[in-house]
């Protein structure tokens, strides 16, 4: 172990019961691979995620991390892998997100993805340790790399894995102190419901709103029928109808009448 790595370590273990412990955490991990910004998120299903350790928003648009905090968060694939039971261990976002993740207004909006209003504009990549934390709860310790920059390559990806035992106890540790203290409120999908069925004299069906879900999250028509047992063909008819009682043409209407809800009801 060299010499600065052996002190990065010991200024971790100091911080560990204190508020400080991202910094340390991040300070550690930069000896392995620069990052640009980060953040430890507890992403709960029945709650508004609870943030552990802020490393960016000192860089972010205020309104667009707010409407992340809002509602938009319900389209990261983090907070999807977080309460879907996914694997614990570090992960490209790529390997999480849906099939046309990356050609959906989240994933570009200055409006409501904190790291796409930076003053680069654009994230080159983002990779993610998942940790399960007591209460049966996930924390996702993001790190991200914006314009200018390159992606992670494997080689940093496996030096960052030798110390996921690391960040898992510094962050397990962290999170006993938060227990005492409540999420936010409540969110959910319960949000993207209230937001479809408000416009529709009839409410959207329960089929449907799960459709809307999956395609806000970027999945094809083909990995939404793969998800809920339908056929391609049927999805489509289904996509077809519900931007018909919507009154709309494209995926992009769909992501603005979301939204135009968070910012008309101050959900955020």
């Amino acid at each position: 172990m060299l010499p600065d790595e052996s002190r990065q370590i010991a200024a971790l273990i100091d911080g560990l019961s204190t508020p400080g412990f991202g910094e340390a955490l991040d300070a550690m991990l930069r000896q392995v691979a620069g990052f640009d910004l980060s953040g430890v998120f507890v992403f709960p299903y029945d709650a508004r995620p609870l943030l552990l350790h802020d490393g960016y928003t000192r860089h972010v648009a205020p309104k667009a991390w707010a409407a992340y905090l809002g509602g938009a968060y319900l389209l990261d694939p983090f907070y999807v892998a977080c309460n879907n039971s996914h694997p614990a261990g570090l992960w490209r976002m790529r390997d999480l997100a849906p099939d046309e993740f990356f050609d959906t207004q989240f994933s570009t909006s200055r409006e409501v993805h904190p790291c796409v209003s930076t003053e680069e504009g654009s994230l080159v990549e983002e990779i993610g340790f998942l940790v399960p934390l007591d209460g049966g709860v996930t924390a996702t310790y993001s790190l991200m790399r914006v314009k200018g920059h390159s992606g992670f390559s494997d080689s940093e990806l496996e030096n960052l894995r030798a110390y996921e035992p690391i960040v898992q106890a510094a962050i397990r540790s962290s999170w006993k102190r938060e227990t005492s203290r409540a999420f936010p409120q409540a969110g959910q999908d319960d949000l993207m419901e209230e937001a479809f069925g408000r416009l529709c004299a009839d409410r959207l069906t329960l089929q449907q709103r799960n459709i809307v879900r999956l395609i806000l999250r970027g999945h094809s028509n083909a990995s939404i029928g793969e998800s809920i047992g339908i056929s391609e063909g049927t999805v489509r008819i289904h996509r077809k109808n519900i931007y018909k009682r919507l009154a709309i043409s494209s995926q992009a209407e769909l992501f603005r009448i979301f939204i135009d809800h968070l910012n008309q009801h101050n959900l955020y």
